[in-house]
C-alpha cells in the first residue's frame, strides 16, 4: 500500500492550498482534532478544512518523523511536523512545532487500489505543553 505516500500527499496539498476534505472519509463517526479544533463528523472536517484553506497562505509543512505502521488495509502513523502559516483575516503569522497521529483505511479492498482510494478515518494534531 501506498499510504506513507498517501501522508505526504496531504502534507503537499496543505502546503499548496489545495482542497484537503478529500482525503477524509464522508462518516459521521470520524474526528479530526486540529492545534485549536474538533471537527466531527465527514461534513464538518470538510467545511472546517475549507474555511482553513481560504484564510490561511505561506503553508511550512516540514514533516521531520514520518512512522506508518501498515496493516494492509488499515495504517496508523505517527510524525512530528513543523507547522507554519499566515491567517490572512487576523493578519498574523503562527508557527508551532507539532505532533501528528492518525489512520487511514483503504475505501475499497475488493478492487486494486490507487492513492485516492486511502482515507483518513481519523487524525490528532496537537502542539507539545513540556511540564517542569
Amino acid at each position: 500500500m501506498q499510504f506513507k505516500q498517501r501522508i505526504r500527499s496531504y502534507y503537499a496539498a496543505l502546503r499548496a492550498g489545495d482542497p484537503l476534505g478529500e482525503f477524509f472519509a464522508d462518516e459521521d463517526s470520524i474526528v479530526k482534532f486540529g492545534i485549536s479544533d474538533r471537527l466531527a463528523g465527514g461534513s464538518a472536517i470538510t467545511e472546517g478544512l475549507s474555511t482553513q484553506t481560504d484564510r490561511t497562505t505561506d503553508w511550512v509543512v516540514d514533516s521531520k518523523n514520518l512512522i506508518v505502521y501498515d496493516a494492509s488495509t488499515h495504517a496508523c502513523f505517527s510524525d512530528e511536523v513543523r507547522l507554519e502559516w499566515t491567517d490572512t483575516v487576523e493578519d498574523e503569522r503562527y508557527e508551532f512545532d507539532t505532533r501528528w497521529s492518525g489512520t487511514l483505511e483503504l475505501k475499497n479492498s475488493d478492487t486494486e487500489a490507487s492513492e485516492d482510494d486511502l482515507i483518513f478515518i481519523g487524525m490528532h494534531v496537537s502542539t507539545p505543553r513540556f511540564f517542569r
